[in-house]
C-alpha cells in the first residue's frame, strides 16, 4: 500500500549515465511533487550534501539514490566520505544504493554499511521508490 502522506522535499539522484538520470527523474516527477536533483559524479553528489557552490540554496535530499559503479569516486568512495559527515547530514537522509550489478557480494557489503538503507536494482520503479518512502518517511 502506498501511503503518500510524506514529508520529503526533496530527491538526490547521483549517477554517472545521464539517460538513467533523466529516466530516474521522469519517474520520480511522476510520483512526486519533490525537488529532484539530478548530478553525474560522487563528488558533485557531497558538495550538494556540503551546499557548496551552486547548490547553496537547493533543499537538502530525503533520499540519495546512489549509482555504486561510477568512474573515479565510486558509490562506495562515497559513502567513506558521506560517513565523515555529520550526523545532521545523516538524519536528514537515507541512502539507497542503485546498481545492475547481480554479484551477490554488493548485497552483503550494502548490508555491512548502517547508512544504506536499501539496495535496488536499476532501472527505479514507483514500487521500490514508494517502499523506501513509507519505510523512511510515514
Amino acid at each position: 500500500m502506498i501511503d503518500k502522506n510524506y514529508k520529503l522535499d526533496c530527491v538526490l539522484l547521483i549517477d554517472d549515465d545521464e539517460a538513467t538520470n533523466f529516466y530516474h527523474t521522469i519517474i520520480l516527477e511522476e510520483e512526486t511533487g519533490v525537488h529532484i536533483q539530478s548530478l553525474q559524479s560522487a563528488k558533485e553528489g557531497l558538495d550538494y550534501l556540503l551546499s557548496k557552490g551552486v547548490y547553496a540554496d537547493y533543499p537538502q535530499p530525503g533520499i540519495i539514490f546512489l549509482d555504486i559503479n561510477m568512474p573515479g569516486m565510486t558509490g562506495w568512495d562515497f559513502l567513506v566520505k558521506y560517513n565523515e559527515l555529520t550526523k545532521d547530514v545523516h538524519d536528514r537522509s537515507v541512502v539507497v544504493l542503485l546498481t545492475t550489478s547481480v554479484n551477490p557480494d554488493d548485497k552483503e557489503r550494502a548490508a555491512t554499511i548502517p547508512v544504506v538503507k536499501e539496495l535496488v536494482n536499476k532501472p527505479l520503479t514507483p514500487e521500490a521508490f514508494w517502499k523506501v518512502v513509507n519505510e523512511n518517511f510515514v
